[in-house]
């Protein structure tokens, strides 16, 4: 049996709910992807994996089918607390090597400031996984024009879902996710 990922595609949703399961349900519903059993693995974007669209993929999931994914969840009862889940990815030229999917899931960041810094870890650990040279303390900026001018790094990207507790003190779920079909 194998088990590699083919292709790879990239969901969001935000559930408000009483219940903080169902909450985490309708995120999913939103992300379309209630319907998988969801099997969470760790961030690895497998050479010569393609990544496609979310319409594409949500197309070729079918109900309880065992699906792996990179999941960034948060969550809060806290009304107007502001929550973010995002998933980052870099991807290298030579698409016989593997990429890199992170997840960063904060609380007080905007969707922008969140999804940056999950792009910039995986284009990190994807760099140094290529032996790119470059300071760790230097702007996100100027370490996307290394990545770039290093000539190894091919894309990279991030989606993030944010949003505020809502007001009456409901549970609000947010999820960012990287599904991976076989």
């Amino acid at each position: 049996m194998d088990l590699m990922p083919k292709q790879i595609f990239f969901t969001k949703g935000v559930g408000i709910h009483k219940d903080k399961l169902a909450s985490f349900e309708l995120a999913l519903r939103k992300a379309g992807i209630e319907k998988c059993n969801l099997v969470y693995v760790s961030s690895i974007f497998p050479p010569k994996c393609k990544l496609i669209s979310r319409a594409k993929g949500i197309k070729l999931i079918r109900p309880g089918q065992i699906t792996f994914c990179v999941m960034a969840r948060n969550e809060t009862n806290e009304p107007n607390r502001l929550i973010s889940a995002a998933v980052g990815l870099a991807i290298p030229k030579m698409r016989e090597h593997y990429g890199y999917i992170s997840e960063h899931h904060t609380f007080g960041e905007t969707a922008r400031k969140s999804g940056d810094y999950a792009e910039d870890l995986a284009a990190t650990m994807l760099a140094t996984t290529l032996g790119i040279q470059f300071d760790p303390d230097e702007a996100w900026d100027s370490r996307k024009q290394v990545y770039k001018a290093s000539n190894y790094i091919f894309k990279s990207d991030h989606i993030c879902q944010s949003a505020e507790g809502n007001k009456n003190g409901n549970w609000t779920t947010v999820i960012s996710a990287a599904i991976m079909l076989l």
